[in-house]
């Protein structure tokens, strides 16, 4: 169950799909944790975000699971990831879609729910599930805003591009890529949190990215 929230407060809920398939083993797994690790430490020095952000952590392998329900930034504690299993994109498609469902508060006449949700999806190879159906579904309901990526040349752009017209490409799943990445995960975040603050229902602030480090816009 997500905490408890002060019911006037409009959240920025935040879903992080992370692939913790047998192929992140090893040092890209290690990267991940290191980049949460970071993005936390930085959404919790922000005092924007610490006021309207909220973080849900899915992981997905041979199964999907939230390895963190929503819950506010200032209260996250960081959860143990590992890697093993094939990749179970579709089974944490709908995993995403009945979190939003249940968590997200939606408006009212009287008062206004929350800001659109951002999700984050990253993985590394192909699906090994059942995913299509998943995609289509989410994609049509429109609950969140969507950014995939494509970590590594395992990594197939349609199968995100299914789910979102946003999908980034890492060249390789490197440390220093992987952390670049995260990196600009958080600072996404931060600046979302800012704009929504500021304009209200906006759509997402995405800063540039760091092209330098191997990643890129997939048109």
């Amino acid at each position: 169950m997500a905490a408890e929230f002060d019911p006037s407060l409009r959240r920025l809920p935040v879903y992080l799909l992370l692939d913790c398939s047998g192929s992140m083993a090893g040092e890209p797994i290690e990267a991940v944790r290191m980049g949460v690790r970071a993005l936390l430490s930085d959404l919790k020095s922000d005092p924007q975000a610490l006021e309207n952000v909220w973080l849900n952590i899915i992981t997905f392998s041979s199964d999907a699971k939230e390895a963190v329900p929503l819950t506010e930034v200032g209260s996250f504690q960081e959860p143990n990831i590992s890697a093993g299993g094939s990749t179970s994109l579709g089974k944490a498609l709908t995993l995403l879609g009945k979190s939003v469902d249940r968590d997200v508060r939606k408006s009212t006449a009287s008062q206004k729910g929350d800001y659109k949700p951002m999700v984050f999806i990253m993985t590394d190879g192909a699906p090994t599930d059942s995913w299509e159906s998943a995609a289509d579904a989410l994609k049509k309901k429109k609950l969140a805003n969507i950014i995939g990526c494509a970590a590594g040349p395992g990594a197939d752009d349609k199968v995100l591009k299914r789910i979102t017209e946003t999908v980034v490409r890492l060249q390789d799943t490197s440390p220093g890529t992987l952390g670049a990445f995260m990196a600009w995960v958080s600072s996404s975040i931060s600046t979302t949190s800012a704009s929504v603050s500021a304009k209200g229902d906006a759509a997402v602030d995405l800063p540039a990215l760091p092209q330098d480090q191997g990643i890129q816009i997939v048109p």
